[in-house]
């Protein structure tokens, strides 16, 4: 069928977009509301998490087999019930009365959550005229950019101004328009449906596999990783339920998980940097709010207005850099993303805990304009050279990885932020004994001030836990910083030329 034109081509992707932005912003805004679900429901806040991890678990585990369900239901025909599920899940999720009830249905969000990211890409992509196929990647990586800055704003608003269960409800009509105007714009558009038998053994593996390790990266800190016997079990259940995937894919006539895209270099490439590039990106932006609201006193709204001027430039650049993917390099636009990513993160290595709001926000201002010129070239790089049926495997496939590796770097960054604030509060507590002249003063001007001698201490104590958090802060930055570097250099292992499956996405120079 020729591609959508018009107004009716602006209408598909503002409902695709809104599909695609309410998935998205719900793996954040939710986060923000932890403690007030766990405050009404009367449960610990460990039994609370429970609502994020099993959001992710199976969103995880359905991301990487949309391509089979794309096969055998159709695209169109999978994006919209997705997306009614999600919707009808958010009311469920909204309406529930205890822990249980909300967990199984955010289960359930979770599931129907993971075909509609990848559909959403691979619709616009499907859809858009050849010539504009780079401006509709820029689209839809801008609204997945964009989403999560804005969930944690969003979300301290409703629980400060409303219930909780608010920050489901808002998906309702959000979801009515997505599913109606995709409906209507592309029912006569569906793609081929091919019914291929269902590779049990490989859901199976793939279920306890993708759902161990999900479990495992999200409950590892709070059970004290491998101290722990159940992290131990799950550890050992995923790799070999991953490793018997693996090689049960390669040999399956029907694979439920299409591995052999990996044959493609640029996809493997592509995949590879954006899954490293986001694990590395999303573990900073945990780090720094966390360091904000834990050490420098700051609520969790103003820790995400703060943070929030990410969006600015992403929303501006976007457009325009989707317009130019035809005409430039895409492994030139990747790395001068990547640029911008490692000098931001040697600036945010040197902060100090003097640094006020205004700091944070110009930084994460200027941060956001290497965002788009990550994720968008990056992304048409993976999905180069692809044919019409690979599009919705690979768009899963590469989310999937990019999804996982974002858990990674939030497990491993407060692992690390926490193990190396011990090293230095052990280093700066050793250069600081009794007899020191420093600390005598600073004691005595805490005594004039009225307090007793071991409440000057534990001030002192106090301020010393705050700057090694700071030192600590400032390694996880000085380290992204590095590793951005050399992800510069690795997406030009990727070969032009950069074609999509009907159309010129960037220029080989």
């Amino acid at each position: 069928m020729p591609p959508i034109k018009g107004f009716q081509l602006m209408l598909l992707t503002v409902a695709v977009s809104l599909g695609l932005f309410m998935n998205v912003l719900d793996t954040s805004v939710a986060n923000v509301a932890i403690p007030t679900i766990v405050g009404d429901m009367g449960v610990s806040q460990d039994q609370g998490t429970w609502v994020i991890t099993a959001f992710m678990v199976s969103l995880a585990i359905v991301l990487p087999i949309t391509g089979w369900l794309a096969r055998r239901f159709g695209e169109v025909r999978l994006f919209v019930t997705s997306t009614s599920l999600f919707t009808l899940a958010s009311i469920l999720c909204g309406l529930s009365t205890n822990l249980s009830m909300l967990v199984f249905f955010r289960v359930i969000q979770g599931a129907v959550a993971g075909p509609m990211i990848p559909l959403s890409q691979s619709l616009l992509l499907a859809n858009y005229p050849s010539d504009k196929k780079g401006l509709a990647t820029a689209l839809w990586a801008m609204t997945a950019v964009v989403a999560p800055t804005l969930g944690p704003i969003l979300g301290g608003y409703i629980t400060d101004n409303f219930s909780w269960a608010w920050i489901f409800y808002i998906n309702i009509p959000v979801g009515i328009v997505s599913v109606y105007f995709t409906w209507s714009l592309l029912r006569n558009r569906e793609t081929k449906i091919t019914k291929s038998p269902i590779d049990f053994v490989g859901l199976i593996l793939l279920v306890i596999g993708v759902g161990c390790l999900q479990i495992l990266l999200d409950k590892g800190k709070d059970l004290d990783w491998f101290n722990s016997s159940f992290i131990n079990i799950l550890a050992v259940s995923s790799t070999i339920s991953l490793s018997f995937l693996i090689v049960w894919e390669l040999t399956e006539k029907h694979p439920i998980v299409d591995l052999m895209l990996f044959k493609g270099r640029n996809f493997t490439i592509g995949t590879t940097a954006i899954s490293v590039g986001y694990m590395i990106f999303f573990g900073s932006v945990v780090i720094l709010p966390l360091w904000l609201q834990t050490q420098m006193n700051y609520t969790p709204t103003w820790a995400g207005l703060v943070t929030a001027p990410f969006g600015v430039l992403a929303i501006i650049v976007s457009p325009f850099l989707g317009r130019v993917m035809n005409i430039i390099d895409l492994r030139m636009l990747v790395s001068f993303g990547f640029f911008i990513f490692a000098i931001c993160s040697f600036w945010l290595s040197g902060f100090n805990t003097n640094i006020g709001p205004s700091n944070v926000a110009f930084l994460r201002f200027i941060q956001g304009l290497g965002a788009p010129f990550f994720f968008i070239p990056i992304t048409g790089i993976l999905l180069a050279n692809l044919s019409d049926k690979q599009l919705a495997s690979a768009a899963g496939l590469s989310n999937f990885f990019r999804i996982l590796a974002g858990s990674f770097g939030v497990s491993i960054s407060v692992t690390l932020w926490d193990h190396r604030q011990a090293i230095h509060q052990s280093r700066l507590v050793e250069s600081l004994p009794s007899y020191n002249a420093y600390l005598q003063g600073s004691v005595q001007q805490l005594q004039n001030l009225g307090l007793t001698d071991p409440a000057s201490y534990a001030a002192i104590n106090n301020m010393v836990i705050t700057q090694s958090y700071m030192l600590s802060t400032n390694d996880i930055f000085w380290i992204s910083g590095y590793m951005f570097l050399g992800l510069m250099v690795f997406i030009w292992l990727a070969r032009p030329p950069f074609l999509t499956h009907k159309g010129t996405a960037g220029a080989a120079h």
